[in-house]
């Protein structure tokens, strides 16, 4: 565990990104695309009619969702929720895969709503909740995080989607959606990602911050400096239990 030298303010709500961080975002998606590849009668189980490995899908529609939002976020469309751009994601992806079966092009849609918790999120969630109110601060629309949360088997005492602000993080109204729930100021407020981009979109509204190590994820740089840097959640609870 590695934090700065400056920790003395109290936290007082502790806010989690999900995507990612919470559940095997990358993972899930992988796994949506290999059933829906070998549903297809590919080439082989993880090669596409059409030719496309399940990797190069997984490009298609990552470089699509991100594409997407960050035309949202500066202005160059206006907002859609994160079912309306997976749905454009899935229906990319048929396109590349050459996979027609609009049922498995809808369960692809979908795929968001069945990805699994890292190994500590429940448990790590849980202690903490013990202690503060826990809220989750995702991109994922309301329907999906209500469905995800469910799936996944995460706990909240609030869960927030930018769909309230109608905007993608890092804009800083979708923090500070999170830091009106919690009804405190923000440097009371403590954001845990596995995304050091969405840490600095806390930090530039005040928050605190703990960079939590994952499989997938965006590490900090070198100039980065966050309260707290640990290895899973558990460790978190424990440097938590003692602020």
């Amino acid at each position: 565990m590695r934090g700065t030298d400056d920790v003395g303010i109290g936290i007082e709500a502790v806010v989690f990104d999900v995507l990612g961080t919470m559940v095997d975002e990358t993972g899930g998606l992988r796994a949506a695309l290999s059933e829906a590849v070998s549903a297809s009668g590919g080439a082989s189980a993880d090669e596409s009619p059409g030719g496309a490995s399940v990797e190069q899908l997984l490009t298609v529609w990552r470089e699509h969702v991100e594409r997407e939002q960050r035309r949202i976020e500066e202005g160059g469309r206006a907002y859609a929720n994160s079912e309306v751009v997976d749905r454009e994601a899935a229906e990319r992806v048929a396109e590349r895969a050459g996979l027609s079966d609009p049922v498995a092009i809808g369960r692809l849609a979908g795929a968001s709503w069945r990805l699994r918790p890292w190994g500590d999120s429940a448990a790590g969630l849980a202690r903490m909740a013990g202690q503060f109110p826990v809220l989750g601060l995702s991109h994922a629309s309301r329907g999906t995080l209500l469905r995800l949360n469910a799936y996944a088997g995460l706990r909240w005492h609030q869960a927030l989607s930018g769909e309230d602000v109608r905007a993608y993080k890092p804009a800083r109204e979708v923090y500070r959606l999170a830091i009106e729930a919690a009804g405190c100021p923000a440097e009371r407020v403590l954001m845990v990602a596995a995304h050091a981009w969405d840490l600095r979109g806390a930090q530039a509204v005040g928050m605190r911050t703990a960079y939590v190590q994952r499989p997938v994820g965006d590490p900090p740089r070198s100039g980065d400096s966050f309260d707290w840097q640990v290895e899973g959640l558990e460790e978190l609870a424990d440097v938590l239990a003692a602020v």
